[in-house]
C-alpha cells in the first residue's frame, strides 16, 4: 500500500548566484532520491523554500535541468525571522511511497545539518 509521505531536506550556498544555488538544489535533491530510492515516477511535487538573502535564481530551475519536468514545483520565500540560518535553500518533497515515515530518509547538508542535527548526513 502505498502512501503521501513528505521529505524534508536543507543546504547552503556561500554566496547569492545561480550556479551556487543551482548546484546547491541539484545535490540536495539527487542525495534525497538516492537516499530514499526515489523513482522519479513517484514524486508528487515539491516546495521550495529560501532565505530572502537567495534571489540569483530558483531553486525549482535547477530541478528541472536534472529532468524533473513533470513534477509540480513552488517556490516560496522562508519569513525573515531574526537570527535564522543564512542562504539556505530548504526542500519539502512529497512522494508516493509504500515506505513507514520511519523509512524515511531526510537530508541536511552543509551548515544547515544544524537545522536538524538529529536527521543530518
Amino acid at each position: 500500500m502505498a502512501f503521501v509521505r513528505g521529505i524534508r531536506g536543507a543546504i547552503t550556498v556561500e554566496r547569492n548566484n545561480s550556479e551556487e544555488i543551482g548546484a546547491a538544489t541539484k545535490e540536495l535533491l539527487q542525495t534525497i532520491a538516492e537516499r530514499n530510492q526515489l523513482d522519479l515516477e513517484d514524486v508528487v511535487s515539491v516546495f521550495f523554500t529560501v532565505t530572502e538573502d537567495l534571489t540569483a535564481s530558483y531553486p525549482a530551475k535547477a530541478a528541472r535541468e536534472i529532468g524533473w519536468h513533470n513534477v509540480p514545483l513552488f517556490s516560496a520565500l522562508e519569513p525573515p525571522i531574526e537570527g535564522a540560518l543564512p542562504r539556505c535553500i530548504r526542500i519539502l518533497v512529497h512522494v508516493n511511497t509504500g515506505k513507514s515515515q520511519q523509512e524515511i530518509k531526510h537530508v541536511f547538508l552543509r551548515e544547515a545539518a544544524c537545522l536538524r542535527p538529529d536527521l543530518a548526513g
